[in-house]
């Protein structure tokens, strides 16, 4: 699936949940366990209504959901999260009814309401979308990241099929920002507070979801997600093409002046002639530019000056091509109401810059 950049979700199959614990690992198995339609939920002989992203139950269910075998441990679990801002809970004393909604739940893909079905997701089916940003907030708070909550960062970091990203053509790859593709053990370290050493474990031990591929000198690496769910399934790339990309990418920016490192030049360079290099290796069509859309001032003499051609000097036509300056000798005389004196404006509209 076509995963860019630029899209606010992630998808995360619900059968492929962070398999460790952690914050955001419990907040991903609350939201994948949420109604994702309106309508009529029964726990313990209650029926009880729901919303897209709520749940309703008691405090048994809620230990179930979250794997943990105490109240106060189950509780606490939602208090940091409201905290937080991942969610907001209600636990009525009297009737022990436990109700929780998630806050960055994706109402888009929700089903029609339901008076007799199935209102709740079905365990280990379908997909979560997952917000982009999810993980931001413990690194605002200077959070110490938790398994769950490295894996799920990664995750929600992954780009496929992206134009600013040749690497992702190839297969799944993690990225932080647009421009930076390639990470080192010291920058993920400093963003979940970790040690190097501890980064280096974590990428070892789930190596058969996120697989580490050194590149040469101190460029870092690429880590690549080979999970995520594809079309074609995911297939690595080579050595021979990882270096294939590096080194057009070099050449095509063999004029850009660097202001920073070495690592974080070319990693800009990547974001900046991706798609360069995707044409000219047929990975992605050149995009067909449609002819005649405006007839241009010199192929005829009358023209009626639009209120954006006189006071803006518009050389755009409707899609944004560039049509060039505009020449005074382009444009005759205007006869009829709307007659103006082209020597009066002629100096401030093609004088203008």
């Amino acid at each position: 699936m076509v995963c860019l950049w630029k899209y606010r979700w992630v998808k995360l199959m619900r059968n492929h949940l962070p398999p460790c614990k952690g914050l955001i690992g419990y907040w991903t198995r609350l939201a994948a366990r949420a109604a994702f339609r309106k309508g009529i939920t029964s726990y313990c002989g209650h029926r009880n209504p729901v919303e897209p992203g709520t749940w309703a139950g008691g405090i048994v269910g809620l230990k179930s959901i979250l794997g943990v075998k105490k109240r106060e441990q189950a509780l606490d679990i939602l208090r940091q999260l409201t905290d937080l801002g991942y969610l907001s809970f209600k636990l009525d004393a009297r009737t022990k009814l436990l109700t929780y909604r998630i806050t960055d739940y994706e109402l888009d893909y929700c089903g029609a309401p339901s008076n007799s079905g199935a209102v709740y997701t079905t365990s280990g089916y379908g997909f979560l979308c997952v917000p982009r940003s999810i993980t931001e907030r413990l690194v605002t708070q200077n959070y110490i990241f938790n398994e769950a909550d490295a894996w799920l960062d990664l995750w929600c970091h992954t780009v496929s099929m992206d134009p600013h990203n040749a690497f992702s053509f190839f297969a799944p790859v993690c990225q932080y920002g647009k421009t930076g593709v390639f990470l080192t053990l010291e920058n993920l370290g400093q963003r979940w507070r970790w040690e190097k050493t501890k980064v280096w474990r974590f990428l070892q031990k789930h190596k058969d979801v996120f697989t580490l591929y050194r590149l040469p000198g101190s460029l870092g690496c690429l880590v690549f997600n080979t999970s995520y769910p594809c079309d074609a399934g995911v297939s690595l790339p080579s050595d021979e093409q990882i270096a294939d990309v590096l080194d057009r990418i070099r050449e095509y920016s063999t004029d850009v002046v660097r202001h920073a490192g070495q690592r974080e030049h070319l990693s800009r360079m990547v974001g900046w002639y991706s798609r360069r290099y995707l044409l000219s290796v047929g990975l992605i069509a050149k995009q067909i530019r449609h002819n005649n859309r405006v007839a241009l001032f010199s192929s005829f003499k009358r023209a009626y000056l639009s209120h954006c051609w006189i006071w803006k000097n518009c050389n755009y036509d409707c899609q944004g091509t560039d049509i060039g300056p505009l020449r005074s000798n382009d444009i005759a005389p205007i006869r009829g109401p709307c007659i103006v004196d082209l020597n009066i404006f002629s100096k401030e509209l093609f004088a203008y810059d």
